[in-house]
């Protein structure tokens, strides 16, 4: 990784644009809406500290060589982080390729170095985030020390979020219905999650654009990860960083099974067969087991 993105809260945050031309006005346009206060310079007025006081961001828009030195020194003598439109060496982060959904906001970066690239993944990207996705994330967090509360245990509240996202109250707020959204997660809450845990075994030997969109998902919501040693490791990246991860030793088929009973869902990484005993272990204390496309016998002896 060599960037790391980050998300700045704007709701009483200063935001500086100097310059003029298309540039500075393509800026302006990133924060419309937006809960900032967009601050606009030009001439001498970019040129004084004074001007970007209190400021988290200040973009310099310009072809002026002597208006952008002066302007990103004003701006740093200001504390404010600075990035300089086409000028990547006087940059202190770079502007991503920015999908807009209100509370739900995904970006791609490349570092700056390839910016029409960004776009078109990002255009790539915003066909599979409904318009909607805002209301949905306005929901959660309308909830979100009600649900904490109600569900302080982690795995938990994290399998309950997962069926509300997909549930009938994010349906209403997608549409629009946020007095029957509300009601509804009011109903889902008082239920509680009807997670069960599971464990499910993938192929993990690689490469990873041979996975399923199955077992990728399976990856990402998992609360538990086990892989073999020599498991591909663009495909463990799928994983969230922060899953609780165990090695195959510490993965006893006790231990797999409690987990489960808790609700946990397990990914068991694997690049040899399925080993049958396991598989037995488990249904014989009914965990539930799905096994993903894995290595065959006579593959793994090839």
């Amino acid at each position: 990784m060599d960037s790391f993105p980050a998300y700045f809260p704007l709701a009483g945050r200063k935001v500086v644009i100097a310059g003029s031309g298309e540039a500075a006005e393509a800026k302006a346009r990133l924060f419309e809406g937006s809960p900032a206060t967009i601050v606009r310079l030009e001439g001498h007025e970019a040129y004084l500290p004074g001007s970007y006081g209190g400021a988290i961001l200040a973009f310099v828009a310009s072809s002026d060589e002597a208006f952008v030195r002066a302007a990103v020194g004003a701006a740093r003598a200001a504390r404010a982080l600075v990035n300089v439109v086409d000028r990547p060496e006087l940059c202190d982060f770079n502007t991503p390729a920015v999908i807009d959904r209100g509370q739900v906001v995904a970006a791609v970066g490349t570092g700056g170095s390839a910016p029409v690239l960004a776009t078109l993944l990002r255009n790539d990207i915003e066909t599979q985030v409904p318009e909607g996705m805002g209301r949905v994330a306005a929901l959660l967090a309308r909830f979100q020390d009600e649900v904490r509360k109600t569900l302080p245990v982690l795995h938990e509240r994290r399998a309950f979020l997962r069926e509300a996202v997909q549930g009938e109250a994010a349906a209403a707020a997608r549409d629009g219905d946020m007095d029957r959204a509300e009601a509804l997660f009011r109903e889902a809450l008082a239920r509680g999650s009807a997670q069960v845990g599971a464990v499910r075994f993938i192929a993990g030997q690689g490469p990873v654009d041979l996975l399923s969109l199955r077992a990728a998902r399976a990856l990402g919501a998992a609360d538990a990860l086990v892989a073999d040693d020599d498991a591909d490791p663009q495909v463990v990246t799928l994983a969230r960083r922060d899953v609780e991860r165990m090695t195959p030793t510490q993965a006893s088929t006790e231990h797999l099974v409690r987990l489960a009973r808790e609700g946990r869902r397990i990914v068991r990484l694997i690049t040899r067969p399925v080993d049958a005993e396991l598989i037995r272990a488990l249904a014989e204390a009914d965990v539930a087991v799905e096994i993903l496309p894995v290595a065959r016998d006579d593959e793994s002896s090839s």
